[in-house]
């Protein structure tokens, strides 16, 4: 049995069928981490939910802020829903629509394995963040999101403000500060302020950001953290950190690291896509 986390797939069907194939992917005995971000921008998002449903027991997904988007796209009208990009309106009007957006607001914020010593979230941690508090956290939106009245937090949850996680914060502050960690964190301040404009390589941020692994006085978890979102971040192992988005809608490449080895190795397979017109790279 083998335990694989992949990175963004962000609607790369024919990249994700690649990867499979290569890592010799068996839904029979082999478990599959997701860490978010599977619609939007590659083309293929429909076929790329209905794939990803159908995987079988062991697969895990952890939502990404594009999956969080198209949930609360789904809320608004149909008129609305109609002057989105084609590729969200495919599944939008899909004939399995329902089935898709039901389980995709069953997903998970965070996965945890203490047998493996792995945690999976798709952008990053507080960096005052213990295991723990994350836990509670992401399980306070999944709650939410699970519950009857998910709708209400879907349409409210968008904003850059709180840009900082306080245990203080109550209602909806707290559970869109929450999401912004879990889904959008790549560079913070010491104190966790996130900074949403900063989205290049490290080393090109203004003075006093740090990027979420690295912040001065920051928490030291003892669990390894496999995360996605920063695509100009690229594959990177270390400090306890293992990040695998690695651009595949760029036209990079889409990157799966082996999490039940004794030593994590990655296993790629190269995109040949080409950019997004008229896209930043993120």
């Amino acid at each position: 049995m083998a335990t694989w986390a992949i990175g963004d797939l962000q609607g790369c069907y024919d990249e994700t069928a690649r990867l499979l194939e290569k890592i010799q992917y068996d839904p029979a005995k082999d478990a599959l981490w997701f860490c978010g971000d599977l619609v939007n921008r590659g083309g293929q998002s429909l076929e790329v939910l209905r794939l990803v449903r159908t995987l079988g027991a062991g697969t895990v997904v952890t939502l990404g802020n594009h999956d969080l988007s198209l949930l609360a796209v789904a809320e608004r009208t149909e008129a609305e829903q109609e002057k989105v990009n084609p590729e969200l309106r495919s599944i939008l009007f899909a004939p399995d629509r329902n089935e898709l957006l039901a389980w995709l607001r069953g997903q998970s914020l965070l996965h945890h394995d203490a047998g493996l010593n792995f945690t999976m979230v798709h952008a990053g941690f507080a960096p005052r963040w213990t295991l723990p508090q994350a836990q509670r956290a992401a399980r306070e939106v999944e709650r939410q999101l699970r519950g009857p009245e998910y709708g209400r937090l879907l349409k409210s949850m968008f904003g850059n403000k709180p840009a900082i996680w306080s245990g203080r914060l109550k209602g909806i502050e707290r559970m869109r500060a929450s999401i912004n960690v879990l889904t959008r964190l790549r560079y913070c301040d010491q104190r966790g302020r996130i900074a949403f404009a900063e989205k290049g390589t490290p080393g090109t941020q203004p003075p006093g950001l740090y990027p979420w692994y690295e912040v001065p006085g920051g928490i030291k978890r003892d669990t390894r953290i496999v995360c996605g979102h920063w695509s100009t971040l690229g594959r990177f192992a270390g400090l306890g950190i293992y990040a695998i988005d690695t651009g595949c809608v760029w036209g990079g490449a889409l990157t799966a690291l082996r999490l039940d080895a004794e030593d994590p190795y990655f296993v790629t397979i190269k995109s040949t896509r080409k950019p997004p017109a008229g896209r930043e790279m993120d």
